[in-house]
């Protein structure tokens, strides 16, 4: 069974950092795109980054570009989000997800679920 823990949420300031963390079990995990997602009170759950299953293909949504950096270590069943610049509108709940594809893409068609991160970024 696959099971998706995240960790590293918080409160911090605008402007400051934060570093997501997703530890992965119950599956192969080299084998699988990952990504991260996010829901705002009163918004719809939006993608936020994904990558592949190497590495070498990432995407993210415009407004967290040059900001958020998305990783992973496949020796450690790990996936990152790098949240630098922290702005108001980056408070939401952060969700990490994979799918059974080495292929990442930018929607979410993602079947399992972490139970999600608090972030919450004052101004």
């Amino acid at each position: 069974q696959v099971q998706l823990v995240e960790s590293g949420g918080g409160l911090v300031q605008a402007g400051g950092s934060l570093r997501l963390s997703c530890a992965a079990s119950g599956l192969t995990f080299s084998t699988y795109a990952a990504g991260w997602f996010r829901q705002a009170p009163g918004k719809e759950r939006e993608f936020v980054a994904t990558i592949n299953w190497s590495g070498g293909s990432i995407y993210y949504t415009d407004s967290v570009k040059g900001r958020f950096t998305i990783s992973r270590d496949n020796a450690k069943n790990m996936v990152y989000l790098q949240m630098n610049s922290l702005k108001a509108e980056d408070t939401a709940v952060y969700y990490c997800a994979v799918r059974p594809f080495r292929t990442a893409t930018m929607d979410e068609q993602y079947p399992n679920w972490g139970q999600g991160t608090q972030v919450t970024v004052s101004s």
